[in-house]
């Protein structure tokens, strides 16, 4: 395919994407918003931290490594074998929620029942989700390698909508079901999604569509397990290639959820605290999961597909090079000009959106220092997005293996700094310990892009430099946002806040107004894809 076509679907893909999680991240904010006042934090925190951890934890060890494999191809690839291979993730999947499970249920600390009724219940059925989501993958990967915009976006707008429709009609009626509640959402939702993907696959084979597109599967029984005379049952290098991603993605999964373990397993907060950390946290991520995460997902389809894995940046086509290196710069400041702005303008509104979020159970307390520390996070992970989707769409194996090392002492790190700051700071010390964690990641992955381009006429890092007066309507932004939170919020009545508000929007117009002067050739990009 060619590469100007497979840049226009990827940021069809990764815009559609962002829209979706936008349009669905909201609606589970607003069921939080509702929830929060019909139950207690305690449960809230079982079933964000705990349960979903377990959930988390299951799907993201038995497909994540295939997944990055899968996809690493071209799509001419022996998808029989590709789809065989997808296909361990099930028993894989079997295992790893039996295990966890047992942990779940007899190493951790038990809810009191009184608090937190039918956690064992809970524990089982986010256990039998997982293995329930893991049935879909071979239809999910098929998709995203051929770029279906739609059918994720639909699949995965209706299994949300269906989950908030229940848990909220269960919640009103039936508060006292405890776990219950959230057990049938998390069962119903996990079962909508892979059902959208199976009926889509009946109607779209055979169908002209896919005959016109040359699909390279016929028949709903060749996405079921074949075997195929005198070939092996799997592609064995991508069979290497996933055992790579997988030691990775074990060390990434303990990254990522990193201050979840700590909480789960060392007990340094409360069930209390773990659900308000928690819910400032998913308001911290908004961002990070609507327009972060797609790009990333997206952009890494892109950077495969357009440069070859293992290959130096001479022995790559040079208008391909040429391309990457331009769409890797616009991406790099697109993201860093997203998270400036929400670190500048956190910092000043943090507590007021947690007052109009949750009322003063949010806002008192560590609530507004937690939001504070994590706009700055953002930052981070904006960057870190960009840069690690790029190195990981071009490293090969051995360079994997090599990074799995720097994971693995980043991953000890990153706990123990995590377990003493927490006891020093509260909740506070997770946020700070991620952003250590994301500092060092950044680092390796931009060392990793230098060293790429450093033989080629290309400097695509630059991207991470705005322009000086950028910057300077930054910072006068925020020291206005901030002397105006301490005259007018948050104890002063309606119309002391509507004045601070109004006071961010100025500063907020300016700095867009600001970007579009200085940053055309960013502003020219963003429309034309």
């Amino acid at each position: 395919r060619e590469p100007m076509d497979v840049l226009g679907q990827t940021t069809r893909l990764a815009s559609s994407s962002a829209l979706l999680q936008v349009l669905f991240r909201a609606v589970s904010f607003g069921l939080n918003a509702f929830t929060l006042r019909y139950l207690s934090r305690e449960l809230l925190g079982v079933v964000n931290v705990r349960l979903t951890l377990l959930y988390s934890t299951v799907v993201f060890l038995a497909r994540e490594a295939f997944r990055r494999a899968c996809l690493s191809g071209n799509t001419k690839q022996n998808w029989t074998k590709t789809i065989n291979l997808l296909w361990l993730t099930v028993p894989l999947g079997v295992c790893w929620s039996i295990f966890l499970g047992l942990v779940w249920l007899h190493l951790l600390e038990v809810p009191d029942p009184s608090v937190v009724p039918h956690y064992q219940a809970g524990v089982v059925a986010f256990g039998l989700s997982a293995v329930i989501e893991l049935l879909g993958e071979p239809f999910w990967v098929l998709a995203q390698a051929h770029l279906f915009v739609r059918l994720k976006v639909i699949a995965e707008s209706l299994s949300v909508v269906s989950k908030c429709i229940l848990t909220v009609i269960l919640v009103v009626l039936y508060p006292q079901w405890g776990l219950y509640i959230f057990s049938l959402a998390q069962l119903l939702y996990v079962s909508v999604l892979v059902m959208c993907y199976v009926i889509y696959f009946m109607m779209f084979l055979g169908s002209p569509e896919a005959t016109k597109k040359s699909f390279p599967v016929a028949r709903m029984k060749a996405l079921l397990p074949n075997l195929v005379e005198d070939e092996t049952f799997v592609n064995w290098k991508e069979a290497r290639l996933t055992w790579s991603f997988f030691k990775q993605s074990f060390l990434k999964q303990i990254l990522t959820e990193g201050e979840r373990y700590v909480m789960t397993f060392l007990n340094v907060l409360n069930f209390g605290d773990q659900g308000v950390y928690d819910i400032v946290n998913n308001l911290g991520s908004l961002v990070a999961r609507f327009i972060f995460l797609p790009i990333e997902e997206s952009f890494y389809v892109f950077f495969a597909k357009v440069l070859e894995r293992g290959k130096n940046v001479k022995d790559q086509k040079q208008d391909d090079v040429a391309m990457a290196a331009n769409v890797l710069e616009l991406l790099l400041k697109l993201v860093l000009l997203i998270g400036l702005t929400i670190t500048v303008f956190g910092f000043a509104y943090s507590q007021l959106a947690l007052d109009i979020y949750g009322g003063s159970m949010l806002s008192s307390g560590t609530g507004p220092d937690l939001l504070r520390c994590y706009s700055l996070y953002v930052l981070f992970l904006a960057i870190n997005g960009v840069t690690e989707c790029f190195t990981f769409a071009l490293m090969c194996k051995e360079e994997v293996d090599r990074y799995n090392f720097v994971m693995l002492a980043l991953s000890f790190t990153f706990l123990c700094i995590s377990y003493f700051l927490t006891h020093w700071h509260g909740s506070i010390g997770f946020i700070l310990a991620n952003c250590f964690n994301m500092g060092i990641r950044i680092a390796h992955s931009t060392h990793y892009i230098y060293d790429y381009f450093k033989e080629s006429a290309y400097r695509p890092l630059a991207g991470l430099l705005p322009s000086p007066v950028l910057v300077l309507v930054y910072i006068i932004s925020g020291v206005i946002s901030g002397f105006s939170e301490v005259m007018f919020c948050c104890d002063k009545g309606w119309m002391a806040r509507l004045v601070h508000i109004g006071v961010g929007a100025l500063c907020f117009a300016a700095t867009i107004v600001t970007m579009f002067c200085t940053e055309t050739k960013l502003v020219h990009f963003v429309r034309s894809q």
